[in-house]
């Protein structure tokens, strides 16, 4: 079959050094050859091969998920990787397991709750995966209302044990990740109860199956919850349900790095703030808006290459009919989803260095900055999870019926993504954080408590309450400092109007409740102006690589003002610009589509996403779709037989008009 690389002619016609731009991906030269280096390890090893994995049974997907995690395990050994290292191999094995909870909420929990003593018994037994465990506190009746959270641990002084409890059918422990089948502890939240008293939520180290023969120990009934959304995906993961019937477990089973229980029941708190917890949130969220940044990247490289070898309409005098990719409106809807990714890319970025001032400044009890961090990683979460997860659908959309295709990859790419949505905080709660974050800001300007870090710019209220945009030619809208001031203005204005109709209310509460969808708006505002000041702090610094900081400009401003097109209304009641100059960014938004457009390709490389990582075959690197797709096609496992074989049951009866018809 002949195979023509249709996206030759792409590569030559780019603007910029695509290996500079890979470093600039990557974040430095080092994390690239890194990631390179894991990305082709995993994709030369047949063990962990994916094509199939949506046209597995759950029982077979499941193991199969256990052997190449084991297959990892047993690699990371032999070759000695580093903790770096490591976790670059499995990102590329790109399957969601036990493994993901182990090291990116269990291990955290403890470093971050434990105490010195707690941290040296259990992390030499978890980095050796002695032990393995997850991180279990939603419940069945309880998920964002952690302090509604039902499971109890009653201390018991004669016996210097807690008694950890299901009282409730609600309160058995749903959903986490690495429960069902494999975790042989867990990181547990109860509600500690000592002396008589509820103290509230916290935490607890549970072992859960015996290390000899892996069967669930006295007084613990654990399982699966069951098959979830999509082919393949997420079912990869045993998301578990736990119930406790009067477990005993040791006191010093309780995190105790911020309070603990003596041994004659008294609660105490310790010496550490208790805001120190916040820290392992921070990072965290962090990492969810890097795997933001990753699966919408993914998606859109899917997209940007398939629509380039995809050819519909406009044939003239017997030519080659139009690539999809130049239509004008299949560009206004993909690359400001390209700008999207590297946008989340480097604000993800700037959250890692977030992470490790809060930490620092944690360890020397300065709390100053912990409130703004605590609402901005919030926000960022929701809008960036959010954005990724409308992205990848739209990216399916913009493939065209090719695109539903499970050999496309975008529906289980969204099938496995969807869920971020909804852990580690739903969406909208947390955009409800951050807007209490933001009115109590409003409430605190001229009481002489300095709005920092992201919220510094209610510093210059005054100025921002009465600016004008001074657009009067569409190329104006590339000038930083305009498109600073319009996001300023209209997230500081939108923020002040709800403030002012929640003092009207009979009570902030009420008030709150009622203004909440306008508060959400407010919040998502802020937010997208920390992702936009973030981009233009990245593309004003120095930046190696031919033509790689012009592309990356580009990309900038396609981000901020297919955001300020969206979100015109906002922008025109606030009165932060006029219709005309609405006009005008929407005119230099279209100019910017037409600069980006030869460089499509070329970005998306920079990407550096093997094809084995990006498991699609629409997105292949070579561009040759259709007869990966026509090849695809016979893989099924319905074309194992020529004749299916029901035919002799169901077909032929039908087909004859043979048929048994019963007498009632």
């Amino acid at each position: 079959m002949e195979r023509v690389d249709q996206l030759a002619h792409e590569r030559r016609s780019a603007q910029f050094d695509v290996e500079a731009m890979k470093v600039v991906w990557a974040g430095s030269k080092r994390s690239l050859e890194i990631s390179d280096r894991m990305a082709r390890l995993v994709a030369s090893d047949p063990v962990f091969r994916k094509d199939n994995r949506t046209t597995l049974s759950r029982k077979d997907l499941f193991n199969n998920t256990l052997r190449k995690a084991a297959h990892a395990w047993k690699r990371i050994n032999e070759l000695r990787l580093t903790e770096e290292e490591a976790s670059k191999l499995r990102f590329y094995v790109d399957e969601p397991s036990y493994v993901d909870l182990h090291w990116g909420m269990f291990v955290p929990a403890i470093k971050g709750q434990g105490t010195e003593e707690q941290q040296k018994k259990w992390l030499p037994l978890a980095y050796k995966m002695q032990i393995i465990g997850c991180y279990a506190q939603t419940e069945l009746g309880h998920g964002s209302n952690v302090q509604g959270l039902e499971t109890t641990a009653t201390f018991d002084p004669k016996s210097d044990e807690f008694v950890i409890h299901s009282p409730t059918l609600t309160s058995s422990k749903w959903w986490p990740g690495g429960l069902g089948k494999v975790s042989t502890h867990a990181v547990i939240y109860a509600r500690l109860i000592t002396d008589g008293r509820d103290y509230g939520v916290h935490g607890f180290i549970v072992q859960l199956r015996s290390l000899d023969d892996h069967s669930p120990l006295p007084g613990i009934t654990v399982g699966d919850i069951g098959t979830k959304f999509g082919n393949g995906a997420y079912n990869s993961m045993d998301n578990g349900v736990l119930r406790f019937d009067h477990v005993r477990i040791p006191r010093d089973q309780m995190l105790m790095r911020v309070s603990q229980v003596t041994k004659d029941g008294k609660y105490l708190k310790s010496d550490v703030p208790r805001q120190l917890v916040y820290g392992t949130m921070v990072y965290v969220r962090q990492t969810i808006v890097a795997d933001a940044s990753n699966a919408l990247s993914r998606a859109v490289c899917i997209a940007v290459r398939y629509s380039t070898v995809r050819r519909q309409f406009g044939a003239q005098d017997g030519g080659a009919e139009l690539q999809v990719i130049d239509y004008k409106t299949q560009q206004s809807r993909l690359f400001p989803l390209l700008a999207s990714a590297y946008a989340f890319r480097f604000v993800g970025e700037w959250l890692k260095w977030l992470y490790t001032d809060v930490t620092q400044r944690l360890q020397a009890n300065d709390f100053s900055t912990l409130p703004e961090a605590h609402a901005c990683t919030a926000g960022l979460k929701s809008l960036t999870t959010s954005v990724t997860a409308d992205g990848i659908e739209e990216c399916r959309k913009l493939c065209g019926g090719h695109g539903y295709l499970c050999s496309s990859g975008l529906p289980e790419l969204f099938a496995v993504y969807v869920p971020s949505c909804t852990y580690e905080g739903d969406n909208v709660v947390l955009m409800l954080q951050v807007a209490r974050f933001l009115v109590k800001t409003v409430s605190q300007l001229g009481s002489g408590k300095e709005p920092v870090g992201t919220t510094a710019y209610y510093q210059r209220v005054e100025h921002l309450m009465q600016c004008t945009c001074d657009v009067q030619r569409a190329e104006d809208w590339l000038k930083p400092s305009v498109v600073l001031e319009a996001f300023e203005a209209r997230a500081i204005r939108m923020a002040i109007a709800c403030a002012k109709n929640i003092s009207m209310a009979q009570s902030p509460e009420e008030g709150f409740a009622a203004l909440s969808a306008d508060l959400v708006e407010a919040a998502v505002a802020h937010c997208q102006l920390i992702i936009v000041s973030k981009f233009i702090d990245k593309v004003q610094q120095d930046i190696e690589g031919q033509g790689v900081k012009e592309q990356l400009q580009i990309l900038c401003y396609i981000y901020a003002l297919s955001l300020l097109h969206k979100h015109l209304g906002d922008f025109l009641t606030t009165g932060c610009i006029n219709p005309k100059q609405g006009a005008l960014a929407n005119d230099q938004l279209r100019s910017l589509y037409s600069q980006l457009r030869p460089n499509a390709v070329a970005l998306v490389d920079a990407f550096n996403y093997t094809d084995h990582y990006l498991g699609s075959v629409l997105g292949r690197y070579d561009g040759n779709v259709y007869p990966t797709l026509y090849e695809a096609a016979w893989k099924e496992p319905l074309n194992d037989t020529v004749v299916p074989d029901g035919y002799h049951d169901y077909i032929r009866p039908v087909l004859q008009q043979k048929f048994r018809i019963s007498r009632l």
